[in-house]
C-alpha cells in the first residue's frame, strides 16, 4: 500500500468513528456553570406566546442550519445534540444537565402521546443512549444530528427515528 493510500484509509475510519461518536458521548466541557456563564444571546424576537415552553423550541427552531459540531453549545461555534437543548433551556432560564445521558436520568419520563413542546425525545444506537432532541409537537422535533449536518427539524413518523426512539423526558413543569 503507498503513503497515498494509507492516508486515505487513515482519513475515511477517522470519519467513521467521529460519525459513530456523533452525540453519543460526554462532550468536553466540565461543568455547566461554566457554559451557561457564557452563553451567547442573540435577539430572537417573541413569536410564541407559551411561557417557558415555548421560548425553549422558539430558540432551538432558530438554531435550524446552525453547523453540527461536538461538544459545541452556542450557534457560533454549532451544536452537538445535548449542546442545543443545554443552550435553548438555558437561554430560557433554566439549568439542565449538559449530556444526553444526565438528561435522560434528570428527566420525568412520560409516553409519546404526552409530550408536549420543549419536551426531550431520546434516542438510542445499538448499545446505549446516543441522541436527544427537543419534541415540537405532532411528531416532530429539532435536533442537532451528526457531523456533517446542521441543526434541523425531524418526524418520529421516520422509521429510523420511531425505531430508536427510547423515551420521552419531560424537565419543564407544567
Amino acid at each position: 500500500m503507498d503513503r497515498f493510500e494509507h492516508i486515505v484509509r487513515a482519513v475515511g475510519a477517522t470519519a467513521v468513528l467521529l460519525l459513530l461518536g456523533a452525540c453519543a458521548g460526554t462532550p468536553s466541557v466540565d461543568d455547566g456553570a461554566a457554559a451557561q456563564r457564557s452563553i451567547e444571546r442573540p435577539h430572537i424576537p417573541d413569536t410564541q406566546p407559551h411561557g417557558v415552553r415555548g421560548t425553549v423550541t422558539r430558540v432551538a427552531t432558530d438554531m435550524l442550519g446552525v453547523p453540527y459540531r461536538y461538544g459545541g453549545t452556542s450557534p457560533s461555534e454549532g451544536f452537538d445534540c445535548s449542546g442545543l437543548v443545554f443552550y435553548a433551556y438555558t437561554y430560557a432560564g433554566l439549568s439542565v444537565p449538559r449530556n444526553s445521558v444526565e438528561l435522560f436520568k434528570a428527566a420525568e419520563k412520560i409516553p409519546l402521546d404526552a409530550a408536549r413542546e420543549g419536551d426531550l425525545v431520546f434516542f438510542q444506537d445499538q448499545r446505549k443512549l446516543s441522541h436527544v432532541g427537543i419534541y415540537l409537537g405532532d411528531n416532530r422535533f429539532v435536533h442537532a444530528p451528526s457531523s456533517g449536518s446542521t441543526v434541523r427539524v425531524s418526524t418520529l413518523d421516520s422509521a429510523y427515528y420511531r425505531r430508536h426512539l427510547v423515551g420521552v423526558g419531560r424537565l419543564i413543569g407544567d
